[in-house]
């Protein structure tokens, strides 16, 4: 099989090592030459700068999308109308505009698009679904996670200001970057969001021009609710969530990964660690595995096209409310 990697900053090299990782080293680089990191590990790969060319000439069956946000559809688009796999990185684009172009290509070719959304993959978030699935904790009734974090410390080997997740021109900012929240709190809780408040904005001294701090209320279908907190200016960074049900608690956190859940009936709490030597490339490896496999035929997404919508209208919802200062449906026009 052959993949073609459109992007090759810290993600895009992530992705082509694990691949490279699980045998599969027919692999064709479609570059730019933007990135800020050496090219040393590129070398040997044979590199494509137009686009249509690379797709016409490799025809490459899987492609993973993972340049900067507001260029995502540019690849997209063309990879699904020639019938390739996608792995698409999140958000799927830097706004609602021409998504529907995605999905008619997709649904004419029939091309299989994986979003990736990398905790999914993480044992505490996977453990946290098959408990609340199985009924441990009732029905949820709230949901909230701190997702802070310090966006100069994320790729210390470059300027902060120029990457895409600082700049609004790019599809940028904390709401649409930190996205990982409003797709795994609906996945986990098991419900769509019917309404959505936010408050976004940029008010850290960090040197961004799209929002770096936000506070996020949501709605889910059947009454339970929601709260996020997002920020770029968070030291230390913290990532946690709690979900409480009607008969006990549920609590993760990024820094050890353990899922724990408080029964009401037992009175304490059990906890399910990581497995031994897991570590954090580990989600990302069995993501890419999982693409590998959609492209191989062997699997289906589990992490669809529809799930990248869902959670691209909750972004373009959350923009809404702040600017209109009104709770907005995330299935209505936002």
């Amino acid at each position: 099989m052959k993949y073609l990697i459109a992007g090759l900053g810290s993600v895009g090299r992530r992705h082509m090592r694990n691949l490279v990782a699980l045998g599969e080293t027919d692999i064709v680089l479609y570059r730019t030459h933007k990135a800020t990191l050496p090219d040393d590990e590129l070398a040997g790969y044979p590199v494509e700068t137009d686009l249509a060319q690379a797709l016409k000439k490799h025809k490459p069956d899987g492609v993973i999308v993972s340049n900067p946000t507001s260029l995502h559809l540019d690849v997209a688009i063309p990879a699904a109308e020639a019938g390739c796999a996608i792995l698409l990185e999140k958000p799927i684009a830097g706004s609602m505009e021409r998504v529907d172009v995605l999905q008619k290509a997709v649904q004419k070719s029939g091309s299989k698009v994986l979003t990736a959304f990398q905790f999914r993959f993480h044992p505490g978030m996977v453990k946290t679904k098959e408990l609340i699935q199985n009924g441990e904790i009732g029905r949820v009734v709230s949901a909230s996670v701190h997702f802070g974090e310090y966006l100069p410390a994320w790729h210390p080997w470059e300027d902060y200001r120029q990457g895409y997740a600082a700049r609004a021109d790019m599809g940028g900012g904390v709401v649409a970057t930190q996205c990982h929240s409003l797709d795994y709190l609906p996945w986990l809780v098991g419900r769509d969001v019917e309404s959505v408040w936010g408050f976004a904005g940029k008010l850290s001294d960090l040197e961004v021009t799209a929002d770096d701090t936000a506070k996020i209320g949501l709605r889910f279908e059947g009454g339970a609710l929601g709260s996020l907190h997002l920020d770029y200016n968070q030291q230390p960074p913290e990532h946690e969530f709690r979900i409480i049900g009607a008969n006990g608690t549920i609590k993760w956190n990024l820094a050890d990964g353990a899922a724990r859940i408080y029964r009401t009936e037992k009175k304490d709490w059990d906890v399910y660690p990581l497995p031994a030597g897991w570590e954090r490339n580990v989600m990302f490896q069995q993501q890419t595995g999982h693409f590998v496999d959609i492209v191989k035929g062997r699997a289906e997404p589990s992490c669809t096209l529809e799930d990248g919508i869902r959670a691209q209208r909750l972004i373009a919802a959350v923009h809404k409310s702040s600017i209109t200062g009104k709770s907005v449906s995330p299935n209505g026009d936002a």
